[in-house]
């Protein structure tokens, strides 16, 4: 007994330990098959339009805030020039806002507003520019994984029905990991291009708030001289 429990002992340590396999995150994307090409080219637009409009709306929203003040001070001075000059050193859409009205500044108030109210929705759809497709690409991204997962489970069973009654596991393991791999990899697309969207909307939103405020201030001061006069 004691020789078997020897002699066992030794064939154990005699056989080869079985090593686990281990994937680098590229192979394992490479096993998705050609609809990861698609994700991956999806995933760098989104980072490319989520970068640069993050630069844009972070560029636009800083505003001096002695701005208005600096604003209101040249026109009731007179000093129109200078205000439109101060309009185009700062180069934001408030200062652009405000630049429209100056230039208008003389004509009736109705004209001002109306001109520094196109000109907020021309600086609101230029932020806005390639959000869409941002959205796009957060509702697509899954469903091309999903249609990676429907593909793979076909191959799969036709795998299978190709074997007969000769079924091994091995016939599966390539259409599911195709399945396995478009799904996950398309949900990361998708969830970064929601979150991306949704973040960049809420900036815009916040904004568009300062435009308006911007836009009633502005629209305030050109009542100022006017009711001074009267005083």
């Amino acid at each position: 007994m004691a020789e078997t429990v020897t002699e066992a002992a030794a064939a154990a340590a005699v056989e080869p330990v079985a090593q686990q396999q281990t994937y680098s995150l590229i192979e394992m994307a490479s096993k998705g098959g050609w609809l990861m090409i698609v994700l991956l080219i999806l995933s760098i637009i989104a980072i490319y339009i989520f970068g640069k409009k993050w630069w844009m709306i972070s560029r636009a929203s800083k505003v001096d805030k002695n701005f208005m003040n600096d604003i209101r001070d040249y026109i009731h001075e007179g000093k129109i020039k200078s205000a439109q000059t101060l309009c185009e050193r700062y180069d934001t859409p408030v200062s652009r806002l405000v630049g429209k009205g100056i230039e208008r500044i003389g004509r009736p108030l109705t004209d001002i507003q109306t001109a520094v109210e196109n000109t907020g929705n021309v600086e609101v759809a230029r932020l806005e520019r390639g959000l869409p497709l941002l959205a796009t690409i957060a509702s697509g991204a899954p469903m091309i994984g999903f249609l990676g997962t429907v593909m793979g489970m076909i191959q799969a069973f036709f795998n299978m029905s190709q074997a007969g009654n000769n079924i091994d596991i091995t016939l599966l393991s390539n259409g599911i990991y195709t399945a396995m791999v478009t799904t996950v990899g398309g949900l990361i697309v998708g969830i970064i291009a929601y979150f991306g969207y949704n973040y960049l909307s809420s900036r815009i939103s916040d904004l568009v708030f300062q435009m308006e405020r911007t836009t009633i201030d502005f629209m305030d001061l050109l009542h100022e001289p006017a009711q001074t006069a009267e005083e």
